[in-house]
């Protein structure tokens, strides 16, 4: 890391609510979702090579490297841009894989940004989006950096200004697979859809979190510890779930008193990304 150029955050984000519309002819489902930044992020340093080639450092255990949604990230905008640079890059992974956190597309976009900065691709924020859907549907959120009310698969996207409360998030020691999630009989498909005013109004449930719940105990004990002390919610398909205080002290207090054998952090929500903080302290 410390021969990287540039030093950048990949924030995780929080599902405030999460509806499930229907299903498409494509596979996908139609959703309703409220996207939150939270300041805990993953790192990634980046440094120019002149030979064009690719190279993350710090592997993720069981992930080829190709496969990664870094490198392809980077390969893609290479390509796309034709540009003849290659990249180090160097990664401190923070967030848990398979944890509803979004991390792996927020180092995805992470990479586009950072890049796009590093080769001077000058690339505007909606074509690194529209790449960065080809990736994964949560990538352009975290390019755009806005809390936002997110529909179609989760790549139309509302900016929003919520309440920044602190958070403390549970880590269930599972990692849930989505593909099963959504492929559950017992899934609810059918929500009706709800204006972005009244979710800000009224809030919303997970639809994901009762097959969640039933296919994963460790997140179904993990709720019921949480709901003690604060209303308990699942992000995405899991297996993490937070619940919101007024101020750090109190998310503390409640951190302290879970089992050692349930790890947690406490961060604050935030409507503008550390990454676009971060970015715009350097412009």
């Amino acid at each position: 890391m410390q021969q990287a150029q540039l030093i950048l955050p990949a924030p995780a984000k929080l599902n405030l609510m999460l509806h499930i519309l229907g299903r498409r002819e494509d596979g996908y489902h139609e959703l309703q979702t409220l996207f939150q930044f939270i300041d805990y992020a993953d790192q990634l340093g980046f440094a120019v090579r002149r030979d064009g080639q690719i190279r993350l450092h710090g592997q993720l255990g069981g992930v080829p490297h190709e496969s990664n949604l870094i490198v392809r990230a980077a390969r893609q905008l290479q390509q796309a841009s034709n540009c003849p640079h290659g990249v180090d890059i160097w990664l401190d992974k923070r967030l848990p894989m398979g944890g509803g956190l979004g991390g792996g597309s927020s180092d995805a976009a992470t990479t586009l940004l950072g890049l796009n900065r590093l080769w001077q691709l000058d690339w505007s924020t909606e074509q690194l989006a529209k790449l960065g859907l080809t990736l994964g549907a949560d990538v352009p959120v975290f390019i755009h950096g806005h809390a936002a009310f997110a529909e179609g698969v989760g790549e139309k996207l509302q900016p929003v200004s919520l309440p920044e409360p602190w958070f403390l998030v549970c880590i269930p020691a599972v990692t849930v697979s989505t593909a099963e999630v959504f492929a559950a009989p017992q899934l609810t498909r059918n929500t009706p859809a709800i204006k972005v005013a009244a979710v800000l109004e009224q809030g919303g449930r997970n639809d994901c979190q009762p097959v969640v719940e039933q296919r994963y105990p460790a997140v179904r004990n993990a709720l019921i510890l949480l709901n003690k002390f604060v209303q308990a919610k699942l992000t995405g398909t899991g297996g993490c779930v937070f619940g919101s205080f007024p101020n750090k002290a109190e998310a503390d207090k409640v951190a302290a008193q879970l089992p050692a054998t349930l790890p947690s952090f406490v961060a604050k929500g935030s409507n503008i990304s550390m990454l676009h903080r971060t970015l715009q302290s350097l412009t």
